[in-house]
């Protein structure tokens, strides 16, 4: 089949990669979005999958809406038969997703009805999910609500972060993609519509949503800290400035500190939560790199009964 690929950030680029790779298929164009500004200077960059397609040496479409006329006008040009989506980034209007024959097919990082939107993979670590996936399904107007055409699933481990989490989806997803393309290709495949029960919605974390809780029980902050690693970054405040947590660990036998008390000894930092203990490992001060938590202990010289938090 005649694809074309929609995708941006670096999770999208295995499976640009798997099509790219396939004897079946052709990747005729991608469908990214616009370079961004990036870094210190805040240069214009482009998108890993317009990077990847650019090594490729396959065009590149960059619209700043999906429903822009001259957006559409290629896509009609180029023709596609089936248009795989990944981690794209945008709303597909209707106009958009009539145009080829087969459709839009979207890798999902999750088990559909299960968090729908923007962030699976983040909702799915702060509800403490221990199974997740992913799944390919046919884009309709509705939020990743059309029919599924395959699934794999993915086990949660203990210390995961979200980007553990999506490297290793990413990776299997890569294959999912490419054999549902097979099974659309040969008609062997047919999605079948999604569950009405156990709907579930995953939209984005914002800066603020990853404000660790210090109140909330030790399993709580450790979830929260491991979903928004790396981002948006989880975080709290400590002397007035915000130290972003990399990671923390609970201790269940670290008892008697009051939420976000901090007990600092020579190799290790705990603070209270609103259960037991959880040890600070890796923290990074506001302009500085990531560094172990001891080590940052001393340098600011923690005093008795100091806390995080507000």
């Amino acid at each position: 089949m005649r694809l074309v690929f929609a995708g941006t950030p670096e999770v999208a680029v295995p499976a640009l990669d798997a099509l790219l790779a396939s004897d079946r298929h052709e990747v005729v164009a991608v469908v990214t979005r616009p370079d961004a500004p990036a870094g210190r200077g805040r240069r214009l960059v482009p998108s890993p999958v317009a990077e990847r397609a650019r090594e490729a040496g396959i065009e590149i479409l960059r619209p700043h809406r999906p429903r822009d006329p001259a957006f559409l006008d290629r896509l009609r040009e180029i023709a596609p038969d089936c248009c795989p989506v990944v981690a794209y980034g945008a709303l597909l209007p209707k106009v958009a997703l009539d145009i080829p024959p087969r459709g839009w097919v979207n890798l999902h990082f999750s088990l559909l009805p299960a968090w729908r939107g923007a962030a699976p993979v983040q909702h799915a670590l702060l509800a403490g999910d221990e199974i997740t996936g992913a799944a390919t399904f046919l884009i309709e107007e509705g939020l990743d609500s059309g029919p599924v055409f395959g699934v794999l699933t993915e086990e949660i481990r203990r210390d995961d972060t979200s980007g553990d989490l999506l490297t290793r989806l990413a990776l299997a997803g890569s294959g999912l993609l490419a054999a549902t393309m097979d099974g659309i290709e040969d008609g062997t495949l047919a999605p079948r519509p999604q569950p009405a029960e156990g709907v579930s919605l995953a939209p984005k974390l914002s800066v603020e949503d990853a404000a660790a809780d210090w109140t909330a029980p030790a399993l709580h902050v450790h979830r929260r800290v491991r979903a928004c690693t790396p981002a948006p970054g989880a975080w709290t405040l400590f002397r007035g400035e915000r130290l972003k947590l990399r990671q923390v660990t609970p201790v269940p036998e670290r008892t008697g500190l009051a939420p976000g008390e901090l007990a600092a000894e020579k190799q290790t930092v705990h603070a209270g939560t609103g259960s037991h203990a959880v040890e600070l490992v890796w923290v990074q001060p506001q302009g500085k790199k990531p560094m172990r938590a001891a080590d940052w202990a001393r340098g600011v010289r923690v005093a008795p009964g100091e806390r995080l938090g507000s």
